[in-house]
């Protein structure tokens, strides 16, 4: 990319992609296929710190490495992330070895509090969190995460944020949240579905983000007969949003057996396809259904003309709106994998040989002895994105 078109993609934030990726069509296309896949030990004990709860994974081009946060909240350890290596290449995924963790911090240095020792007068970024995805920032290094919040039963909120910490756990700042993102008592997020999915776009100029679920004002959640629509936020880097679009997220794949059953289903994760083209990402749609298991589907979508949301009150009452247009990258029940257990992060790892790129995705295993933390990584034909 020449200079000029690299300014102008900082002053512009968005850009226009047949200007930049030039569409290659070809009439045959290549399956995604399992790469390979490592379980870590259950309980694995590191730096004084039970390894689990992995909910993000990401590439760090400064280690060569990749980097974990937990969605402990702090009820096993302080709430922390885990840097950590491991080879992926067309012989498959080598062992995980840990390299490092640290806890995430708050304003005055000290670790985020349990929920049992929440103070609800203390300011926002001071409360208990509840970590779901982590991105290395491509200009600083630092890590950027989401946090979904709280609703509590005395009607107290813990708001969702996008936070950005250095490489050691220390707090830098807050991101701005467009307003529907913030919880009221009748409206915003849902308890548990907020922020989960952060994607670098734009050479690092764009951040964009998924709430797991729809808002409450956009409509209930997926059922086994109906799907619904959930909002993606793009923003620049520096803070300012965008623009939001309507991401329609599938049914559920199932209806629990028995049908008093527990089910739910949300956007656990997304990545920029091609970081020249801020139109284009991988959505992770991952799904529970009790006596039924796991799904985990992955979509690329594309934001090209869909209706920007952000001033929509609901996208259940509003009208001509477009959302963004999505198709089916892979369904992990169709790949030999050991299991498809609670897979929730997901960040694309080296180029193979073959012209595929490899997309390297971790489980999170709740702390419980009956799931797994599972690191799998598969090859994605350069053909099908």
């Amino acid at each position: 990319m020449s200079s000029s078109t690299r300014r102008r993609l900082l002053a512009a934030g968005i850009v226009t992609v047949s200007l930049l990726v030039p569409g290659t069509a070809q009439a045959s296309q290549r399956p995604v296929r399992l790469l390979g896949e490592q379980l870590v030990p259950h309980n694995l004990q590191f730096q004084g710190t039970t390894v689990g709860g992995l909910s993000s994974v990401d590439f760090d081009p400064r280690t060569g490495g990749y980097v974990f946060i937990s969605d402990d909240r702090s009820a096993v350890n302080p709430a922390r992330f885990y840097t950590a290596k491991f080879d992926v290449s067309a012989k498959g995924v080598g062992p995980v070895t840990f390299t490092g963790t640290h806890p995430l911090l708050r304003p005055d240095g000290t670790p985020y509090p349990p929920l049992a020792k929440n103070d609800p007068a203390a300011p926002q970024n001071e409360q208990t969190i509840d970590p779901e995805e982590l991105r290395v920032d491509p200009w600083s290094g630092h890590y950027v995460w989401s946090q979904e919040g709280d609703r509590l039963a005395d009607q107290h909120l813990i708001q969702p944020s996008i936070r950005e910490a250095t490489r050691d756990g220390h707090y830098v700042r807050d991101l701005p949240l467009p307003a529907n993102e913030r919880m009221t008592p009748d409206a915003g997020p849902r308890r548990n579905y907020v922020l989960e999915g952060l994607a670098y776009t734009g050479f690092g100029t764009l951040l964009a983000s998924e709430v797991e679920a729809p808002l409450r004002q956009d409509g209930p959640p997926p059922t086994p007969t109906s799907g619904a629509l959930s909002r993606i936020t793009l923003q620049r880097r520096s803070g300012p949003v965008l623009a939001q679009y309507a991401y329609p997220q599938e049914k559920l794949f199932s209806a629990p057996k028995p049908a008093t059953g527990f089910a739910d289903t949300g956007v656990s994760s997304m990545l920029a396809v091609n970081q020249a083209d801020p139109t284009k990402f991988l959505m992770m749609e991952r799904s529970f259904v009790t006596g039924v298991g796991n799904k985990v589907r992955i979509f690329e979508i594309d934001t090209t003309g869909a209706t920007n949301v952000l001033h929509t009150p609901s996208l259940a009452t509003a009208e001509h709106v477009r959302p963004v247009k999505k198709k089916l990258l892979a369904d992990l029940s169709d790949l030999p994998l050991s299991t498809v257990d609670n897979i929730e992060g997901m960040t694309w790892g080296p180029a193979l040989p073959s012209g595929e790129r490899s997309l390297v995705l971790v489980s999170d295993n709740n702390f419980s002895a009956s799931q797994v933390t599972q690191v799998v990584a598969l090859a994605v034909p350069s053909e099908r994105l």
